[in-house]
């Protein structure tokens, strides 16, 4: 117990600092697919591919086949996606961040299978994997 008590800077020091550590990784919510994931999706035509990044970014480099609706213009333009509500869609933006609210918005508009691409195009290029222009 003296211990405790002596140590007690120590040891808040170290909890808050674990949390710190595990905070990324509480704060990610919905559903996400690794490149290898999105990749046999892709493979397979079970997915569509909606990149919601703004056209200069799409225009400088986005996954084959992506269709472009930035975020922004994605609740307006959800029924450009209609027909394919049996597929899977695979939201993509740089990083994973703005994916994964355009995810989220997605399955609200009754997209059963919207996920979000893990680590964005940024993770996609990192693994080597084809990039159109």
């Amino acid at each position: 117990m003296k211990f405790l008590i002596d140590n007690i800077w120590l040891i808040g020091i170290a909890l808050i600092s674990g949390g710190a550590l595990l905070w990324p990784n509480l704060q990610r919510r919905g559903t996400r697919v690794s490149t290898l994931q999105a990749t046999q999706m892709i493979n397979q035509g079970k997915a569509v591919i909606v990149d919601v990044r703004d056209p200069a970014a799409y225009a400088a480099g986005h996954l084959r086949d992506a269709k472009n609706i930035p975020l922004k213009e994605l609740s307006n333009r959800v029924g450009e996606l209609d027909k394919s509500k049996s597929k899977a869609v695979i939201a993509v933006c740089q990083s994973g961040v703005q994916s994964a609210k355009a995810a989220a918005q997605l399955k609200k508009a009754g997209f059963a299978e919207a996920v979000s691409l893990d680590g964005g195009v940024a993770a996609w290029q990192a693994q080597g994997l084809p990039i159109a222009k």
